[in-house]
């Protein structure tokens, strides 16, 4: 371990969650102690408009700790001791492609579920690994790199498969919005809480909420039966997920509940259990990405230029579970505090009945040397199956990435609960080839015509 105060990088700093982030930091100060916070990115336009609202952050809490902001690597990393990355690669031009195309096919658009996750991860796994190797090369010998950069699971998948031994804690902050929520309808702090959970990232289910030593699942699930996982009065559910389409999504948990009761399943589910219905509420023309370039993006972006004019910094970014979530998960791998979390890890045994070498989401202690998963045990067939598949779907993508192979990535695409068949399979697999020709790796087909392709 290395002493406080520590240099923190984050990479992704044109992201509009940074200045929201920066202020969970601020206000845990005496937890995590800062001598420097540095800005990296290589959208500079970007960063540089971000940074100061960014800097302003900080200045009210601080006027000793150091603020760089640079799209150079070796500055960017230079003896850092943590570094969160939060990169998306091709930004919100290309989520929008994500959600959109598959949508043209009657399939669900969506960033990191179906054919659009798919699609976001053979763009980040490469540029993730790229960013683990500058972290190797600059910073600290002893440095942890907590990623928020979606989809999760398929970049862990990538991750353990490409650099093994890096320190890497992979990270979302969706079971914790969820046990935001839980804590809201039961009247207690999220922190109270103390959850079993197992599954894939954006796939999986609470098996027990435990309320000092009680379990209060049962108690959820007459209130999902009415509101689904939302107070009676939504509107005092967390700002950030408070968008028209995020309340639906809480909403959704009911009729999940009143098929399959026994566990509370994570929001994202409705993507893979439900996709007939989401696909008939998606409108095609305007979807998630539009509605956060039009809300979150254009509000901050407007409050920054407003502050570089007048000096004023409006109410224009949210502190929520997200900044909170890698802040608590940053301090104890700082301090060993054995805090337990909900995060991905391979799996090791902790699931006994799916692969060894799976990565999946299951509470674990996080220690200075990493997360140690808590066992789960076996899982029901029905749920054990459905991870099973939606795993081969991850580990596909993942070696369709690594080797530039057109077949798996076609594979990959096919067995996503999302997609009906092979022909909406390759439909929009090669629809989103084109899409994305400047950030994926060339996939190459291995048969043509009934012959082998020589390489």
């Amino acid at each position: 371990m290395f002493k406080p105060p520590f240099i923190l990088s984050i990479a992704g700093g044109g992201s509009t969650y940074t200045p929201g982030i920066v202020k969970s930091l601020m206000v845990r100060l005496q937890d995590f102690p800062l001598a420097e916070i540095r800005l990296y990115d290589i959208d500079d336009a970007r960063q540089n408009t971000i940074a100061p609202v960014v800097e302003k952050v900080i200045r009210d809490h601080s006027q000793s700790i150091k603020f760089t902001v640079t799209s150079n690597p070796e500055v960017a990393f230079s003896g850092a001791h943590f570094v969160f990355a939060q990169m998306r690669v091709g930004q919100y031009k290309m989520r929008e492609q994500d959600e959109k195309i598959p949508l043209r096919h009657g399939v669900v658009g969506q960033e990191t579920c179906g054919p659009g996750g798919l699609a976001y991860g053979l763009r980040t796994i490469l540029p993730m690994v790229e960013l683990i190797d500058l972290v190797d090369r600059y910073a600290h010998e002893k440095a942890w790199i907590v990623n928020y950069s979606n989809p999760a699971a398929i970049v862990a998948e990538g991750v353990r498969r490409l650099r093994p031994n890096a320190r890497v804690l992979n990270i979302c902050d969706m079971p914790v919005a969820a046990m935001r929520n839980m804590g809201a309808i039961l009247g207690v702090d999220r922190h109270k809480l103390e959850v079993d959970y197992f599954g894939l990232n954006h796939f999986g289910w609470f098996t027990r909420v435990l309320v000092d030593g009680e379990d209060k699942l049962p108690e959820l699930r007459r209130h999902i039966a009415k509101f689904g996982l939302l107070t009676e009065d939504a509107a005092k559910t967390d700002p950030q997920h408070s968008d028209p389409s995020w309340v639906k999504t809480w909403r959704n948990i009911k009729p999940i509940m009143d098929n399959f009761p026994e566990y509370l399943p994570n929001p994202y589910l409705q993507y893979y259990l439900m996709p007939n219905q989401i696909v008939e509420h998606q409108n095609p023309e305007y979807t998630r990405a539009n509605e956060v370039m039009n809300g979150r993006e254009k509000k901050l972006f407007a409050a920054a230029e407003e502050y570089k004019r007048t000096g004023v910094l409006s109410d224009a970014f949210h502190v929520g579970v997200h900044g909170e979530f890698i802040v608590d998960v940053a301090c104890s791998l700082a301090f060993n505090l054995r805090s337990r979390h909900l995060v991905m890890v391979e799996n090791r045994g902790a699931i006994t009945n799916l692969p060894y070498d799976a990565v999946v989401e299951v509470p674990a202690y996080i220690t200075s040397e990493g997360p140690e998963p808590i066992r789960v045990g076996q899982v029901p067939l029905f749920h054990q199956t459905l991870l099973q598949q939606q795993l081969a779907s991850e580990q596909l993508l993942v070696e369709a990435t690594i080797e530039g192979n057109y077949e798996k990535a076609l594979q990959a695409f096919t067995l996503n609960r999302t997609v009906p068949t092979m022909e909406h399979a390759k439909a929009i697999l090669d629809e989103m080839i084109e899409a994305n020709r400047d950030y994926w790796p060339a996939l190459q087909k291995a048969w043509n015509n009934g012959e082998a392709v020589k390489k």
